[in-house]
């Protein structure tokens, strides 16, 4: 009798353990399937910027057409963000940062661009400039409001998997870390106004 009762006990420990398991990597599923859709937006928003400039260069050309060497910044800066495509399996420190270098290297270009169009009045007056450089905007204030879920849905994430007892075995189901955007180098700096 008293070894069926440890066994009973035993069983009953093996099950509750096996239930608690499951339902947390049930939910560390979850969280890492959230991650995977917000980086997904992320790539979504940088692509939609990276689809306007085409656009945006072709019309300032047809103003500036001596600004080569800045079409061709710009250019190169799209060529290198485009290329770099990260599976949200495959994110890390490193491939991150790596992404986030070439999207920052873009967007001083893109800067370095618009910038052009101050020398240029016809230029700022132009509708399909006015509406490229609209676009472009609102393209940016998208990519902070993804990358703002990203950061959440990681944070969620990275919490989860580092809280116990779900820390014991999301490292048996192979869920690691996942990266988080980091501030440019010199953001702490606030931009100096001069009048």
């Amino acid at each position: 009798m008293k070894i069926f009762k440890k066994i009973l006990i035993a069983l009953t420990a093996i099950a509750a353990c096996g239930g608690l398991t499951s339902c947390n990597y049930n939910s560390l599923v979850e969280k890492q399937q959230g991650v995977d859709q917000a980086w997904a937006q992320v790539e979504n928003q940088y692509q939609r910027r990276a689809d306007l400039i085409p656009n945006l260069v072709n019309t300032v050309k047809g103003y500036a057409a001596h600004e080569s060497s800045t079409f061709e910044k710009v250019t190169e800066a799209r060529a290198k963000a485009t290329s770099i495509t990260i599976n949200a399996d495959d994110l890390n420190e490193e491939t991150l940062a790596k992404y986030q270098a070439a999207q920052n290297e873009l967007s001083q270009a893109l800067k370095s661009l618009l910038a052009v169009s101050e020398a240029y009045p016809d230029l700022k007056a132009n509708e399909n400039f006015m509406n490229l450089q609209a676009q472009l905007e609102g393209t940016e204030n998208r990519i902070a409001t993804e990358r703002m879920r990203y950061t959440e849905s990681v944070r969620d994430y990275n919490t989860a998997i580092k809280k116990f007892p779900t820390v014991i075995y999301a490292g048996w189901f192979g869920f690691k870390e996942k990266p988080q955007f980091k501030a440019e180098a010199g953001a702490e700096k606030a931009p100096e106004v001069k009048f």
